[in-house]
């Protein structure tokens, strides 16, 4: 998501960096990439396919469906079945690929005045589009508890993609409820938002002042904390950066002990 211009749209400022970033990533073991088509829109994959093509085999390549752009930037409902079967084969075409490893159905409310379409007919859309052979597997992003257990009793479910971090745990139960059926856990804005302004994760004091008793940056300090809370987690914290790359990654080896977690877990909104 960072890989783009300013507000996921356009062009990178870099180029030469972004591509790097990709290639650096995979270089360093990283075999999940979350993408995109209306990254860009297009910019994203474009990119990920000049860094990176041909992709390697254990490399998953996950993208979401459900939203558009306009011309300006501004972000689209694109939820109806044909929507969402163009938007898979928009993310095939972008990336160069036959098949995606899974795809997210994004879940927002529909613009005014848009059709309402309902979460079953998506659900037929995304179980078509699978036994077509053109995803391997089903995801759902933005969604509440009802609806994955309501998912789950339709079809498998590969990957629950909603936002957590320090300050948002609201889908703490869906968190719980993924690791109870082993389904992936994929907290996205790990970080905070990924759209700048203030940001009441890394600014917060119980986070700083950990982060400086274990030796750590705040970054990586709140990727551990969310790694540790189940191991059915996968962490897609964005950058467009190789130092925030290297530091997202060393989070890995952080060990957060008793008194860190207990800090931390004692964090509110």
């Amino acid at each position: 998501m960072q890989l783009p211009g300013p507000g996921v749209f356009g062009p990178p400022r870099d180029r030469a960096t972004a591509l790097a970033v990709a290639r650096r990533a995979v270089d360093l073991g990283v075999d999940h990439i979350d993408t995109a088509q209306y990254y860009g829109p297009d910019v994203a994959n474009q990119l990920l396919r000049e860094a990176l093509y041909p992709f390697p085999e254990e490399l998953a390549l996950v993208s979401k469906v459900g939203a558009a752009r306009d011309e300006k930037g501004g972000w689209l409902p694109a939820a109806r079945p044909e929507q969402l079967r163009s938007g898979v084969l928009d993310n095939l075409r972008s990336l160069g690929v036959p098949q995606l490893h899974a795809v997210n159905l994004r879940l927002a409310d529909a613009a005014r005045g848009e059709p309402a379409v309902t979460f079953d007919e998506q659900l037929d859309a995304m179980i078509a589009i699978r036994d077509e052979g053109l995803i391997a597997g089903i995801g759902l992003s933005n969604v509440t508890l009802d609806r994955v257990r309501h998912a789950l009793e339709r079809t498998e479910i590969v990957c629950v993609q909603n936002p957590l971090n320090l300050v948002d745990r609201s889908s703490m139960p869906v968190l719980q409820f993924c690791r109870e059926r082993e389904i992936a856990f994929v907290p996205f804005f790990p970080l905070g938002s990924a759209f700048g302004g203030s940001n009441r994760v890394l600014g917060h004091p119980d986070l700083i002042a950990t982060a400086t008793r274990v030796g750590a940056t705040p970054a990586q300090v709140a990727l551990a904390w969310v790694l540790a809370l189940a191991p059915n987690t996968l962490l897609i914290p964005g950058t467009a950066s190789l130092a925030h790359l290297d530091e997202n990654l060393a989070a890995g080896s952080v060990s957060l002990d008793d008194q860190a977690l207990t800090t931390l877990n004692a964090v509110s909104a």
